[in-house]
């Protein structure tokens, strides 16, 4: 398991020296903040109390875990609402230019992030549009008390009911029965879903399936326009 520790390395010392001074010159600071998400390599660790996994599966870069990372050494200097926003909703403020996000982020990690992109967050709205699919035609159908489709809307996107991908996963990673996932879990398991489905799938469910959570995604997407140039 990671040590706790505050700053780990040299590059993780610079990357919170970089963003801390930057700030205290006045640059403003999305970009300020991007540059030091560039600067860091540690993957993994435990921080305050909680994991933080910034490279799920050693492939797939979650920018916003390490923004929010970041964001503990510098929040008396990044204002707390455009902060606030940030971390909830993915969403800098207007007058940032969403053009300069791969740049600032730099090659090798957008190529992680849009690995988590697909693999954790159209993956996850993947499983919500069908999840959804499958409730209009329940209620169509006149039954209107809760029922929990989490077994046929997996098994309808990897051919295997939710209960039995998980006893497959928790056999694989070695991990103890539990009732929930902390949300680092949870990505993890989405982002191994996402794997699972592209062995399980040929090429044209594949695709089809990608457009219907990229179709879903974007439907709830605050900034349809924002979510194409990150994507891009």
């Amino acid at each position: 398991m990671p040590k706790e520790s505050a700053m780990q390395g040299t590059a993780e010392r610079e990357a919170i020296e970089h963003l801390r001074s930057a700030l205290l010159e006045g640059d403003e600071w999305p970009p300020a903040l991007l540059k030091a998400i560039s600067l860091w390599t540690l993957p993994e660790e435990t921080f305050k109390g909680a994991r933080f996994n910034y490279f799920i599966g050693g492939e797939a870069f979650d920018w916003l875990a390490l923004a929010q990372r970041l964001s503990y050494e510098v929040a008396d200097l990044i204002p707390s609402d455009e902060l606030e926003e940030l971390l909830f909703t993915g969403q800098f403020p207007s007058y940032f230019n969403m053009e300069d996000f791969k740049d600032l982020l730099g090659a090798e990690k957008h190529r992680g992030f849009l690995n988590f992109f697909y693999g954790v967050e159209v993956e996850s709205a993947l499983l919500q549009a069908v999840v959804s699919e499958i409730e209009k035609r329940f209620y169509a159908n006149g039954r209107r008390y809760h029922v929990d489709h989490s077994d046929e809307s997996h098994f309808r996107i990897y051919r295997t009911t939710m209960t039995e991908l998980l006893e497959v996963y928790r056999e694989e990673r070695s991990l103890p029965e539990i009732k929930s996932f902390t949300l680092t879990e949870q990505k993890e398991f989405t982002y191994w879903l996402f794997k699972v489905r592209l062995k399980v799938s040929d090429k044209a469910k594949i695709a089809s399936d990608t457009r219907k959570g990229l179709s879903f995604l974007q439907e709830r997407s605050r900034d349809a326009e924002d979510l194409s140039v990150l994507a891009s």
